[in-house]
């Protein structure tokens, strides 16, 4: 399947059906009085995050949705029936913003999360709204409003704990598929990752954290060079990145550590926030650096990135040292959790938390 994380709607709730002015007129009741009913309500349009979707490829062919309009009402009291609500599935992590003013409107970022996209319109009054002790035959009556309608962006925003920075065959889809459940294509050109690709890294039993990978970036990929930005706001999400390192290219003319700072620029032009994101160095392909020459190369990279930068070394080929990085990693995703948890409710302190013991 295709892999869409951009689509843009068009949304249009129903009208409210008209209010009406009738009177009863029945067999010896010649002054029965206003019996005009209230018109129904138009259909309101809601957006459900479905963690069943993984892309917005439905929204390339279908681009309009729009609710029934509320019936008239009636006399004798009747009044008309409220038009159904049309509810429309977007994968979880879907941000929905008003195109036309850049309100946001919503952010579903949790499985069955619902987000009113076009409110209905009211039904409008019947006359016997408007009787009076003055006023015993109201001939007023009030149309239904009219249902919002709106032009809508939606943008696909995955979720994980980790996202991972990179050139073009850096290694990345190799290690996402060494420590989780991922199976993304690997080959020996560029640009073998099309699409942002999701992986389960089971630390335990009841400890996990997702990693996501992206296509890999080249400098100039900020003016649209590459395919990497594109999808380069699926790490918004995440609370750690690990750029890696390819510590081995095949041309002895690139530099692994230039290639990174201009990564890092280019992480600073797209989105300044982004860059601010707390991130690891990860060299890969350390299997094919000798054991004796290591610990110089580890000096020439915490030189260049600074004492408190974290740097780990790894091989993905062959799993060494992985389990290092995933142990260090699902520590650090633990500390972030309880954060955002003590941050929720400052009150709680995990240190002081009482410990009862079961006989």
């Amino acid at each position: 399947m295709k892999f869409v994380d951009e689509a843009k709607i068009e949304v249009i709730a129903g009208n409210g059906g008209n209010g009406v002015a009738s009177f009863r007129r029945e067999k010896f009741i010649p002054k029965g009085g206003p019996d005009g009913g209230d018109g129904g309500r138009g259909g309101s349009i809601f957006a459900v995050a479905d963690r069943n979707l993984n892309t917005l490829i439905d929204y390339r062919y279908v681009r309009k949705f729009q609710a029934k309009n509320g019936e008239n009402g009636r006399g004798s009291d009747c009044y008309g029936r409220g038009a159904s609500d049309v509810e429309i599935k977007v994968p979880v992590g879907t941000i929905i913003t008003d195109i036309n003013t850049g309100e946001l409107i919503a952010d579903l970022d949790a499985n069955g999360a619902r987000a009113l996209l076009a409110q209905g319109g009211k039904g409008g009054l019947g006359n016997l709204h408007f009787k009076t002790s003055t006023n015993r035959a109201p001939r007023q009556c009030t149309p239904g409003e009219p249902g919002q309608q709106r032009e809508l962006k939606l943008e696909l925003r995955v979720l994980a704990d980790v996202g991972l920075l990179g050139l073009p065959n850096a290694g990345k889809s190799t290690f996402i598929s060494a420590v989780s459940n991922a199976r993304p294509k690997i080959a020996d050109y560029p640009f073998t990752t099309l699409h942002p690709q999701l992986g389960v890294v089971r630390v335990g039993p009841e400890q996990s954290f997702v990693v996501a990978d992206i296509p890999g970036l080249i400098e100039g990929a900020s003016e649209g060079a590459g395919l990497g930005h594109q999808f380069l706001r699926h790490l918004s999400r995440t609370s750690l990145l690990l750029h890696v390192l390819d510590i081995m290219p095949l041309d002895p003319e690139i530099d692994p550590i230039q290639q990174a700072k201009a990564i890092t620029v280019e992480l600073e032009k797209f989105d300044p926030k982004l860059a601010l994101k707390p991130r690891w160095i990860v060299l890969n392909k350390i299997d094919l650096v000798p054991e004796e020459e290591r610990e110089a190369l580890f000096e020439k990279y915490r030189s260049e990135f600074g004492a408190n930068a974290v740097i780990m070394a790894i091989s993905a080929a062959t799993k060494e040292g992985c389990d290092a990085l995933v142990h260090a990693i699902a520590e650090y995703i633990q500390q972030e959790r309880q954060k955002q948890i003590l941050e929720a409710s400052p009150d709680i302190r995990f240190d002081e938390m009482e410990v009862i013991e079961q006989d």
